[in-house]
This record gives structure tokens, C-alpha cells and sequence, in this order.
């Protein structure tokens, strides 16, 4: 079945100050009979409202929180594995001391592809990857494990002797295929470590993020004859002004707009390179200063991205949820999650729970109206558990609508967004302002502010129409903010392509 969209639908906003035809139905036009006409038209005041609520802002305020910052950049810091595991290649009879190892294994990165450095936490802090003399480990490649104990350490290689006689040589030689984990250690009575100090000690890591904010700037300007000029149209905005002066819709939709904008920033925005000369046209320094590190972004370089739940059929998308699952697990395992996606997706979640519910006629469940059959079936679901976990979920008009990512996602092809999952948890951190550790969520916005200035969201108006400033005969509404997103945790997050 085609759908074909209406072509005559006004969805760009005049640029100009003035009523224009495009604003107004105009009897003038040689299509009509004119002003002149014996007889009056029937008059419609009321401006309809053909498009639902146009804006798509209350993302970031469902799912975090915001703060002020008075500096020029915000740095946080998250926590490493407790725990050493690595990813590196086996070499079966690898010899790397006097002693003669009976194989080898060199570090590559660690469980999550992070490149490791040499040594362990003593002499490289931070990134190394922490494997000492006498560690008890397990090897595995596929189908097989193996224990063995650190006989040496030299760099990223580490000499080792199975438990076993020759069970080293079942392990795969697959450049990179093979984990290595921790698991404990082993010594003989009265051994000081293993004589020396080159075991040292392990040190905790952590690693440190950055982002920064950027400055979004609006304005809406009437002159002093049009602020009071009276149309025929009763017009009104979602933010609630209404009445006949035209200028009270154009700049409360100019504030609607940038209240859009200042979220649509936070989701898609990326940090800018020096190779773009985009900080150069902004007049910016240093170079590659452009730009900020928006949510989508966050989650494609440090999170999770799937095309889980593409809606084949029921069967299939519930082994991809089950698949999105098993990755949470991986990652931190936060019970509680909300997730915000496209219609097609959230229609092919209902299906493939309604498939999973066998209450009722015929496998089908009657969710509203006491569970009646004769009177209505639910098939929408806005919760659910499975498993340990329990979802949210949510349409995401900014995915849905024509005029935002909707229109974008049509040809993005691969690129296309179909939802994000967001992490219901909150971190213990030390509020500065209060002094006292407080619970965050993982994600929120930093805007800058301090006693002098507040520029989470600025207005001011200047010109010569009501409180006068200047000889301008014009009113100017001014919009201005300065902030960045901090996502925390992206590790937790999950983004669906």
C-alpha cells in the first residue's frame, strides 16, 4: 500500500517580518472572486492547528538533569573493570625465560578493545594491563579452557605453564582470538612474592572524559508599526500565547523553535577537527575547538549500537532483544532502563510481546476495560520485563516527526535511527554546591552559569517598542545558551541503528 503526502502543507516558517499571503488566506488572488464580492465568506477565525504539538523538546528532562558549570570545559572520570581481562594471542610453545615458559601469551587490548600498554599497574598506571608473576588465569579460545599459572613477564608478554601437561597446545594460535582472565594466585610457603619487586602492585585506573559547551543564539524582531497591527486569524502557539496580533504566534514559535534546538543540539552534535576550519569561520582557538560531543555521538564511540529488534517476525526479534540482553549484562547490568524509539519499532516490540502472551482467545490478551474481550484489545505495551530487567518504552517524536529526524531517517539508509535505550540508574557523586554526595542520573546537561550571568536559557528584549533601550523602532527578542551534555556511563547506553 502507497502513501502519498499532501504537498501544499506550510511546515517552513517565514523568515520575514511581516503578514504575508503565505501566513494568511488571501481573497485577492486571481483564484477567487476577490474583496469585492457581493456577498462575505463564511469567516473561520481560529487557526488550525494542523500538525499536532510541533515541538519535540522534553527528551533530556524525562531521562536527566541539569546543572551549571562556570568553566570552559567539564571533565568527569569513570571507573575501570575491577577486574583483569584481556584479549591477545597465544603462542603454544613460546619460550620467554631462562626458566623456559611453556608458552606465551601477548596482550593485545583489554576485554573491552582498548589498547593496553606494557607492565602492570606499579610502573605504567592507567593502562596497563596488570598481569604479574604467580597469577592463576584462565586461557580460552574457541571451545576450549585452560588454567595455568604466570611463570614471567616481560612487556605485553606473558610466559606461561599449564596445570596440566601440554594443555597449552589445544589453545588456538588466532591472532587476538584468545582471553586471558585473573582468577587468583599461587605461591609456596614463606615465598616473598617471588623474590623480587617485579611483581609491584596493581594500581586502580580510571578514565577521564571531556566535552564542552557551545553557545546557541536566536532572535525574533517585529517593527514598532507591525507590533500593532491586528489580523483577522485568531491565532495561538504551544506556548500558549494567543489573540490576533500576528506577532505574538512568530515569536513564540521562534521560542519554540529554539527550545527545540537547544535539545536537538544535545542529541546530534559532534566535536569539530582543526582539518574543517570550522572553529576558523567561528573564529574559535585553539583549532578543533568546534563543536560539542552530543548524545548520539557519546554513544557510538564509547556505548552500544545495535539493529536488534528490526521487526521480521516475533520470534526473531525477541532472540535480538535477548541479544541486547546479553550485552547489558556485559556492561554493568542497571535494571531499569527507558526506551525511546521510532513508530516501526515500537510497533514490532508490541508484536513481539503480544506473540510471547498466550492469555486469552486464541493466544490474545485484552490489556484495557478489565480485560474484556467484548470491549476493547490493547496492544500497545509501555512496560515490560525480561529477564532481570525492566523497559520503558516510549515513542520518540523527534524519530517520527517529518520535519526533524523522521525526514532525515527516510534516506539515511544504515545510518537511520531507530531508538536509543537510556539507563534508569544514577551515580553517587560530591556536589560542590551543597556539599554533600547526591545521586545523578547518567545524564545531564551542563549550562554556564554564575552569580553575574545565567545562560541555561537568556532572554532579553531591546529596541524602542514598549520598554525602550535604543532608537531602533523595532522589538527585538533575544535567545541565547551556553551548554554541553555529560554522558556518563555510555557503556550502559544503547543506540539503535
Amino acid at each position: 500500500m502507497a502513501i502519498n503526502a499532501g504537498t501544499d502543507l506550510n511546515s517552513v516558517p517565514s523568515s520575514q517580518q511581516q503578514t504575508l499571503s503565505t501566513n494568511y488566506v488571501d481573497f485577492t488572488t486571481s483564484s477567487t472572486e476577490g474583496w469585492a464580492q457581493q456577498y462575505l465568506p463564511e469567516l473561520m477565525e481560529k487557526e488550525a492547528e494542523i500538525f499536532g504539538p510541533r515541538t519535540i523538546s522534553g527528551f533530556l528532562a524525562q531521562v536527566g538533569a541539569e546543572e551549571a558549570m562556570t568553566s570552559d570545559r567539564v571533565i568527569w572520570s569513570e571507573q575501570s573493570r575491577l577486574h583483569i581481562s584481556l584479549k591477545g594471542t597465544i603462542d603454544q610453545d613460546g619460550n620467554i625465560s631462562s626458566s623456559g615458559a611453556k608458552g606465551s601469551f601477548t596482550v593485545t587490548s583489554d576485554i573491552d578493545g582498548n589498547v593496553v600498554a606494557d607492565g602492570f599497574g606499579a610502573s605504567n598506571p592507567g593502562d596497563a594491563h596488570g598481569v604479574r608473576n604467580h597469577d592463576i588465569v584462565l586461557l580460552s579460545t574457541p571451545g576450549v579452557v585452560v588454567r595455568a599459572l604466570v611463570v614471567a613477564v616481560s612487556g605485553n608478554t606473558i610466559g606461561l605453564r599449564a596445570y596440566n601437561a601440554d594443555t597449552l597446545a589445544a589453545l588456538a594460535e588466532t591472532t587476538g582470538g584468545c582471553t586471558l582472565l585473573v582468577i587468583g594466585s599461587e605461591f609456596k610457603k614463606g615465598d616473598n612474592y617471588d623474590g623480587s619487586t617485579t611483581r609491584g602492585a596493581n594500581e586502580p585506573s580510571f578514565k577521564t572524559f571531556t566535552n564542552k559547551p557551545i553557545i546557541m543564539k536566536d532572535y525574533y524582531e517585529v517593527s514598532g508599526s507591525d507590533a500593532g497591527r491586528i489580523g483577522w486569524i485568531e491565532v495561538s502557539s504551544e506556548g500558549g500565547a494567543s489573540g490576533y496580533l500576528w506577532y505574538l504566534k512568530a515569536e513564540a514559535d521562534t521560542r519554540a523553535r529554539f527550545t527545540d534546538y537547544l535539545e536537538m543540539a544535545m542529541l546530534e552534535s559532534i566535536p569539530g577537527s582543526n582539518s574543517t576550519n570550522v572553529d576558523g569561520e567561528l573564529g574559535l582557538s585553539p583549532e578543533g575547538d568546534a563543536g560539542t560531543e552530543g548524545l548520539f555521538y557519546a554513544i557510538e564511540q564509547r556505548g552500544n549500537v545495535t539493529t536488534g529488534v528490526t521487526g521480521v517476525n516475533a520470534a526473531t526479534d525477541l532472540a535480538e532483544f535477548d541479544a541486547i540482553l546479553a550485552e547489558f549484562d556485559k556492561q554493568g547490568a542497571i535494571e531499569e532502563n527507558m526506551m525511546f524509539v521510532n513508530r516501526s519499532t515500537s510497533l514490532a516490540i508490541d508484536d513481539m510481546l503480544a506473540s510471547m502472551n498466550s492469555y486469552g482467545a486464541g493466544g490474545t490478551s485484552y490489556g484495557v476495560f478489565n480485560n474484556s474481550e467484548d470491549m476493547a484489545l490493547n496492544l500497545g505495551f509501555s512496560g515490560f520485563r525480561r529477564g532481570s530487567y525492566d523497559f520503558y518504552k516510549s515513542d520518540f517524536r523527534y524519530l517520527n516527526d517529518k520535519a526533524t529526524r523522521g525526514g532525515i531517517n527516510e534516506t539515511a539508509g544504515s545510518e537511520a535511527l531507530r531508538g536509543v535505550i537510556i539507563p534508569a540508574g544514577s551515580s553517587s557523586v560530591y556536589d560542590q554546591t551543597v556539599g554533600v554526595a547526591v545521586r545523578r542520573p547518567f545524564l545531564h546537561v551542563r549550562y554556564r552559569a554564575s552569580q553575574t550571568d545565567d545562560r541555561r536559557m537568556k532572554t532579553w528584549v531591546t529596541g524602542s517598542v514598549g520598554a525602550a533601550t535604543s532608537a531602533l523602532d523595532v522589538m527585538q527578542i533575544h535567545m541565547l545558551s551556553e551548554r554541553c551534555l555529560v554522558t556518563q556511563g555510555a557503556n550502559n547506553f544503547m543506540l539503535m541503528k
